[in-house]
């Protein structure tokens, strides 16, 4: 009866206990609590186990955060001499956090005793133990875990981890499998216009522990396996403030000063990636499935032709041929805009995916079915109107863990113990007779911790069962992975920069187009801030987006306003003597270049006065042309008319806002008011003859009276 009550006291204080689990790349704590206990692994050595007698050696710390004193503790591990049988089990063993799925054995040699433990006091630990005494006898993953117990009875807190072991004189030695890492070093637009920053936030991220500056110092060490994917318009950002620039600040344009760390992260970023490849994204990394599905068909060949012309900034051998989708989500529309790119600039003929974007036929299957069993090569290959493109699905649970969260020495840990344990699961799946492909690849706006990703490429690199490559090296097999073509679902296509958005966008692009147009050349200078406006980096951020395209516009249409109609309105009448004749239009041009155009004026009352015409116009920088307007009166008695003045380009587009002209019509033609002048002349000068006569003979009349009146 006692043994029964005790029994069920145990298991009610177990019960009772929540465990709080730290799993890699989470967003929980990093180490578990329970009843004010800390647990923290600090270090497992070696990274794994090569012999049955490696001894391998797991230190951590225990805290007391409560307010008493904790007696009879006891940290211990909890193994299992089964290894994991696919991947699946193991995700299920790092989300889980509930004691009834911990290892099932308790190791009765490695534990360490801890009598007394007091308020707010912290006591380190090192327990030891080897693969035999675990019962490990093959190649693979093991589930491990550290728990600290009250009186060997109830569990206060646990720490779950992996353990891999990899006999050296295995039956069968591992097959080494390819992988590579993809990097990105990607911000969001920091310009409007391009003489003009949004912002000072990118200086901040560019020097200290900005998260530019982090990527910085991750790429002076990374391996030169490594990829880099990079924004140029990220590098144009930068250059522009090596020199004098200008900042919006409220209503104003302020100018700044060089930033010294603007110069300084270019040079070190530049002399890391000398030896790597880097791989360009459009410029500005626009959201070419928004456009795609949003009618800006032109913009996608536009951001491959900049970035191939901006990427001089970074080094001179940089690919514009693979592209990496916002999210790692395409369809085939927006796959066929970049297949056909640029011509004869650049094109796409690589895509680097999500696994989700390019599911297996077996995950696809609408009939229930297991997970896949073995992990699928990276490469495949996808029909598009220019023909295949090489596909690259990246591993969604290893590139996880390269962002796990705060990078603490225990983040680290576990993150490079999982990575050790995946990699070794996948290179111990049955079935493999030949290498495959993994790509491992972090979200594009990542904020990464140096010392975690430093430590996973590092451990990469001397893992037996892996071997480190290029994204560029990676080619599709000959059997490739049977997979269901590209699924993009209703929650991608909700995450794409919206109608709402994109249509004034749409219509702020062609407005600058004008502005190339005029002056003949075929790309307008704000190209770039128009791509600026589409990043992808404005998903969930549209509110800022369009303030900086408020900014944007404004550029526009002040160059717009350069080439203008002067000296017409409708309060400047013009009048047109006659029944036809010519009225003077003027155009001035205040751009620093030649423009071509047309002067268009239609009448818009043609029932008084006639007047369609389109007349060429050239001018030189700083001066104003003239036309002469031909207009034929058609009402016998002339009036006013109303005629609209309109620039056009080359092509015959609008150009600018329309000008109203009054033009008075009288409805004579020149003799005939010369005439009509000279007859009222003649009519004027014989009335004031006639008047001068009459004045004239009064006069004498009352003098001869006066003459009368002084003789009588």
């Amino acid at each position: 009866m006692i043994k029964k009550a005790t029994l069920l006291a145990l298991l009610s204080a177990a019960l009772l206990a929540p465990t709080v689990v730290a799993a890699p790349g989470a967003a929980a704590a990093i180490t578990a609590k329970r009843q004010g206990i800390d647990l923290t692994l600090t270090s497992v050595t070696p990274d794994y186990a090569t012999e049955r007698a490696t001894e391998i050696k797991i230190t951590g710390t225990v805290r007391n955060g409560g307010a008493a004193a904790l007696s009879g503790l006891r940290v211990r591990v909890r193994y299992s001499a089964q290894r994991f049988p696919d991947r699946a089990a193991m995700a299920t063993f790092a989300g889980d956090d509930t004691p009834v799925t911990l290892p099932p054995n308790v190791s009765s040699q490695s534990s360490t005793l801890i009598p007394e433990l007091g308020a707010n006091a912290s006591q380190e630990f090192e327990l030891t133990m080897t693969p035999a005494q675990f019962g490990l006898t093959s190649f693979g993953a093991y589930p491990l875990a550290v728990e600290v117990v009250q009186w060997d009875a109830v569990q206060l807190a646990s720490q779950r981890t992996f353990l891999t072991y990899a006999p050296a004189n295995g039956q069968q030695r591992p097959v080494r499998n390819r992988m590579a890492f993809v990097l990105p070093m990607i911000d969001q637009p920091r310009r409007a216009d391009d003489g003009t920053f949004v912002d000072e936030k990118l200086s901040g991220a560019l020097g200290g522990k900005g998260r530019l500056a982090d990527l910085a110092r991750i790429a002076e060490i990374a391996p030169e396996q490594v990829t880099w994917v990079v924004d140029p318009a990220l590098f144009d950002d930068v250059e522009a403030m090596t020199k004098k620039f200008h900042v919006k600040a409220g209503n104003k344009r302020e100018e700044r000063p060089a930033d010294p760390a603007a110069a300084q992260w270019l040079s070190s970023v530049r002399a890391a990636l000398a030896d790597n490849p880097v791989v360009a994204t459009p410029y500005a990394d626009p959201d070419v499935t928004a456009l795609a599905h949003r009618g800006l068909d032109k913009q996608p060949a536009r951001a491959l032709e900049l970035a191939k012309e901006k990427s001089a900034l970074i080094k001179g051998d940089v690919l514009t041929s693979t592209y990496w989708p916002a999210g790692g989500m395409i369809d085939a529309d927006a796959l066929d805009l970049l297949a056909v790119g640029a011509p004869g600039v650049t094109r796409v003929d690589k895509v680097l995916l999500d696994a989700a974007n390019l599911p297996t036929q077996q995950a696809a299957s609408a009939v229930a079915m297991p997970p896949p069993s073995a992990t699928p090569d990276a490469a495949t290959r996808l029909d598009t109107v220019m023909g295949p493109v090489t596909a690259l699905v990246a591993d969604g649970e290893l590139s996880r863990l390269l962002e796990p969260g705060a990078g603490t020495r225990a983040t680290t840990l576990l993150s490079k113990q999982r990575f050790i344990a995946e990699t070794a699961m996948i290179a111990a799946e049955p079935g493999q007779t030949r290498p495959r492909s993994l790509v491992v690849a972090p979200s594009r706006r990542w904020n990464p911790s140096p010392t975690v990703v430093s430590t996973l490429l590092k451990t990469a690199g001397k893992l037996p069962w892996l071997s480190l490559t290029t994204l560029d090296s990676i080619k599709v097999p000959a059997a490739p992975t049977p997979r269901a073509g590209l699924t993009y679902p209703d929650r991608s296509r909700k995450q794409e920069l919206g109608g709402k958005y994109l249509k004034p966008i749409r219509e702020l692009a062609e407005q600058a187009a004008l502005t190339a147009r005029l002056t003949g050349r075929q790309q307008s200078s704000f190209d770039a801030a128009v791509l600026r406006l589409t990043s992808s980096a404005w998903r969930g951020d549209t509110k800022a987006g369009r303030a900086v395209a408020e900014q944007v516009g404004k550029a526009v249409n002040d160059r717009i306003e350069k080439v203008s109609i002067t000296g017409a309105g409708p309060d400047r009448p013009r009048t047109l003597a006659g029944s036809d004749g010519e009225v003077p239009i003027s155009v001035r041009n205040q751009l620093d270049t030649p423009v071509s155009l047309y002067v268009d004026a239609k009448s818009d009352d043609p029932d008084v006065l006639e007047a369609d015409v389109r007349e060429p116009l050239r001018i030189d920088p700083g001066q104003s042309g003239t036309v002469q307007i031909g207009m034929q009166v058609i009402a016998p008695g002339g009036g006013d008319a109303s005629v609209t003045v309109q620039l056009l380009t080359a092509d015959r587009r609008p150009y600018g806002e329309p000008v109203k002209l009054i033009v008075r019509t009288t409805g004579y033609t020149g003799i005939a008011l010369v005439i009509v002048g000279g007859a009222l002349t003649v009519m004027l000068a014989a009335v004031v003859t006639r008047i001068l006569r009459r004045r004239s003979q009064r006069r004498g009349a009352r003098a001869a009276r006066t003459r009368e009146s002084e003789t009588v």
